[in-house]
This record gives structure tokens, C-alpha cells and sequence, in this order.
């Protein structure tokens, strides 16, 4: 599995014609109290409703980075898409709780 610090996230994040795929599988509810902008939210409690889907709303070439509170949900979400012919999959290790401890700390912790 790839795997991407947060600080290499931010670094991404901050270039303006950077072509990324963002998905944050955390629950709705996580994602109320601390979100990075820019992420889709696919809870992963929610698969059946997006799973047939990926296909046609992301592109498998393109690099997709993977978030969620600190690096498992997305590390299973990565290994899924990986199954299904994503090429270019990474997981944020330490997931947001990291990102705001280390990058942005306006970000809540929870």
C-alpha cells in the first residue's frame, strides 16, 4: 500500500494545477465537526449506495488520495479500489486527526 504523510498532502493541496481525486470515507458526522475542503465524502458505512459508482465518478488513472480519522478506514478503502483497477491509490497516514495536529490546527479534533 502507498502511503502519504499529511505533509505531503498539504503540499499537493497548496499546488493550484494539481489533478487529484479526494475521497474522505468518514461518517457524515465525523465530517461535521472536521473536514479538509476538496474531499468527497464516501462514509465508508455507505458502500452500497456509492460502490457501483466509483467507476464512472472517478477516473482509475488518476491519482487518488484516501482520508479518513487516522489512516484504517482509508487504508481498506485503498486496497478496494486497488481490487477494482485503481492504479494510482495512496492513503494519508494519521488521516485528518493527524493533519490538524501537524498541519492545520483550525481543524477540530475529535
Amino acid at each position: 500500500m502507498i502511503e502519504i504523510s499529511v505533509h505531503e498532502l498539504a503540499q499537493k493541496l497548496g499546488q493550484p494545477n494539481a489533478v487529484l481525486q479526494l475521497i474522505d470515507v468518514r461518517e457524515i458526522d465525523e465530517v461535521a465537526i472536521a473536514k479538509v475542503d476538496g474531499f468527497k465524502i464516501l462514509p465508508l458505512s455507505q458502500y452500497g449506495i456509492w460502490s457501483a459508482q466509483m467507476s464512472n465518478d472517478f477516473d482509475p488513472t488518476i491519482e487518488t488520495l484516501v482520508l479518513c480519522h487516522h489512516g484504517i478506514r482509508s487504508q481498506q478503502m485503498c486496497y478496494w479500489l486497488r481490487s477494482i483497477g485503481f492504479t494510482n491509490v495512496k492513503n494519508i497516514v494519521g488521516g485528518i486527526d493527524r493533519y490538524s495536529r501537524l498541519i492545520d490546527p483550525a481543524i477540530a479534533l475529535y
